[in-house]
């Protein structure tokens, strides 16, 4: 269990080139007033001079180098293994936080020992009046297994007005800013690494309901996020993990009964979109969620 008097928060920060977002971000979250927290940069194989900025201008990050790139969920998932905390606080590379934002993660988290994860309000950073596509104010699953957002819905994203400025329990947290109970992350045996990024944090949170603990949103604690860092919305790559890995996510947390009927109902509503793609001309996207269908059923 976490030190309830004054929990160590570690924020870890995953990097894949993106130096010039940590020179961008990196000083934010190096001023945040909480005591008891370090600040790791985990380097996930960087090409470009990543590893040698922050030598030079952040002594005080502590840094863990990959030898390859094992993505989003196998680079957090070596990386923890080695890093010490009550808490974790996965952090995109992109995110610009307010001075005060990790302590009402904290003090949510120890209110209640049954609370796995948690995320703060996640606004837009070109646009800080808006909510940010990627986690909003709290994820949640419709009927069919497609992720939406308090303030987030597919395509459309709401500007903050206060609509959502209450602590609520939802489905998912976001891996923008993911703060985690330590030994729950491990418990459940952290990310799934076949994932390799997008959706991970949707099945880890699944996973950690299904043990009866609680993912919430903390709208006292507020982020904000630029978005598409590292696979922009316009790459058929983030396409062919988002499809695939949401199969994923419905066959490995769903009973069997329940899942087949969802899986049969999916895989119709994925051709409407493919055919979507192949309709405006976005061929890539098509062939994308093709080969998403195809790798999920190769591996059943």
């Amino acid at each position: 269990m976490p030190n309830a008097v004054s929990p160590k928060v570690a924020i870890v920060i995953l990097n894949y080139n993106t130096r010039e977002l940590l020179e961008k971000f990196l000083p934010s979250v190096l001023a945040t007033e909480y005591a008891h927290n370090e600040v790791w940069v985990v380097d996930n194989a960087s090409t470009d001079d990543s590893v040698a900025y922050c030598k030079a201008n952040f002594s005080q990050v502590q840094l863990l180098v990959t030898e390859k790139n094992l993505g989003y969920a196998g680079g957090y998932n070596w990386a923890l293994s080695q890093i010490k905390a009550d808490y974790y606080v996965l952090l995109n590379s992109d995110v610009e936080v307010s001075s005060n934002w990790i302590n009402p993660l904290v003090e949510m988290a120890v209110s209640d020992p049954t609370i796995g994860a948690i995320q703060p309000k996640i606004l837009d950073y070109k646009n800080k009046t808006k909510f940010e596509y990627a986690g909003a104010s709290g994820g949640f699953l419709d009927k069919f297994g497609y992720p939406f957002c308090r303030g987030r819905i597919f395509e459309t994203v709401e500007k903050d007005s206060g609509q959502y400025h209450t602590n609520e329990e939802i489905f998912w947290a976001s891996g923008a800013a993911f703060f985690v109970r330590a030994d729950l992350f491990k418990l459940a045996g952290g990310f799934d690494k076949d994932y390799f990024a997008h959706m991970e944090e949707i099945d880890l949170c699944w996973r950690l309901k299904n043990m009866g603990y609680k993912i919430m949103a903390c709208n006292e604690s507020t982020v904000y996020h630029l978005g598409g860092g590292t696979l922009s919305e316009t790459n058929p790559q983030k396409t062919y993990l988002n499809f695939r890995n949401s199969l994923y996510t419905l066959r490995k947390n769903l009973p069997l009964h329940t899942a087949f009927g969802l899986l049969f109902i999916r895989h119709v509503l994925d051709l409407v979109a493919l055919l979507k793609f192949l309709l405006t001309g976005k061929f890539k996207h098509a062939f994308a969620i093709n080969r998403a269908h195809y790798a999920f059923l190769m591996n059943q």
